[in-house]
C-alpha cells in the first residue's frame, strides 16, 4: 500500500502526539491506531505498523527505567516471557480474524478504552502489601500480553494498574516493570505480525522517530506540569478520530446501525 507524503506527515504529527501523551499518562494507541486506520490502512496493517512503531518507544522506556535501577529483572523475567507468549497468541489470533469483522470491532475497543481512562482510578506511589503471587503475575502477564498482541492500546495502564492493585508494587516501580512487560509483548506481536508481512515499514519507522520525540517532550511536560493535563487531551482527540471512523457509511459498524434504523 502506497501512502503519500502528506499522509505520513500527518501520521507522523499524531505519532508524535502519541507519544507525547503516551509518555505523560499512556494510551498513546488511542490516537495512532484510529489514524492509521482514517489514512484507509486495513485493520491488521494498522495495529502492525503502530506495533512497530510503539517498540521503539517501550525499549527506550525500558532502558532509562533500567539504567536507574528500578527494573527487577530477576522477579519479573518469567512475567516478561509469559508477556512475550501471550501477545504472540495475540497477534496470531488476529491474523486469522476476518478484516470486514475487524473494521467492524475496532471502533468498538477504541471506545471502550476512552471509557477505561475516563474511570480509571488514580494511583500512588507507595508501596502496598502484595495480594497475588509468583502464578497469578504469570496468568496476568500472559492474557495482557494477549491482548496487546491481537490490539494494544491501553495495554501499559492494564499492567500499571494490575501491579499496583494485585501485586503491591508502587507507581513507579509498576510504571517501570510495565515497560519491560510491555516491551516484551510488542516485540512478540511485531514479530508474528512482520512474518505475515503486515508491516509498514517506511510508515512504521518515519512514525517511530515521530513518537520518539513525543516522548522526549512528554517526559519534560509530565515533570513540569504533571500528568493531568495529558487526559483530556487523550480522550477529546481519540473519540474524534474514532468518530471519523464510525461517519463513514461504508463502516461495518456504521451500516449495520443504518440497515437497523432502515436509513
Amino acid at each position: 500500500m502506497h501512502l503519500g507524503p502528506d499522509i505520513i506527515a500527518l501520521l507522523m504529527a499524531a505519532a508524535f502526539m502519541a507519544g507525547t501523551i503516551d509518555a505523560i499518562a499512556g494510551g498513546g494507541g488511542l490516537i495512532s491506531i484510529p489514524a492509521l486506520l482514517a489514512a484507509g490502512l486495513p485493520p491488521v496493517a494498522a495495529i502492525a505498523t503502530n506495533k512497530l512503531q510503539s517498540t521503539f518507544g517501550t525499549g527506550g522506556a525500558v532502558l532509562a527505567y533500567a539504567l536507574k535501577g528500578h527494573i527487577d529483572f530477576r522477579r519479573f523475567a518469567w512475567p516478561a516471557l509469559a508477556s512475550f507468549a501471550g501477545s504472540a497468541m495475540g497477534a496470531f489470533i488476529l491474523t486469522l480474524v476476518d478484516p470486514h469483522f475487524l473494521s467492524g470491532l475496532l471502533p468498538v475497543l477504541l471506545l471502550a478504552m476512552v471509557i477505561y481512562f475516563v474511570t480509571a482510578p488514580k494511583m500512588t506511589d507507595e508501596d502496598r502489601h502484595s495480594r497475588g503471587g509468583p502464578v497469578l503475575l504469570l496468568a496476568v502477564a500472559m492474557i495482557i500480553g494477549c491482548y496487546d498482541g491481537f490490539f494494544g492500546p491501553g495495554t501499559g495502564s492494564f499492567f500499571t494498574t494490575a501491579l499496583v492493585a494485585l501485586f503491591g508494587l508502587g507507581l513507579i516501580r509498576a510504571v517501570a516493570h510495565t515497560k519491560l512487560l510491555n516491551f516484551a509483548s510488542n516485540v512478540a506481536g511485531l514479530a508474528v505480525l512482520v512474518a505475515g508481512g503486515h508491516v509498514l515499514w517506511v510508515v512504521g519507522l518515519a512514525m517511530a522517530l515521530a513518537n520518539f520525540a513525543g516522548g522526549q517532550l512528554g517526559a519534560h511536560v509530565a515533570i513540569r506540569f504533571g500528568a493531568n493535563v495529558a487526559r483530556p487531551l487523550l480522550i477529546v482527540v481519540s473519540l474524534a478520530l474514532t468518530a471519523k471512523l464510525l461517519w463513514d457509511p461504508a463502516n461495518p459498524l456504521t451500516a449495520a446501525v443504518l440497515r437497523a434504523l432502515g436509513a
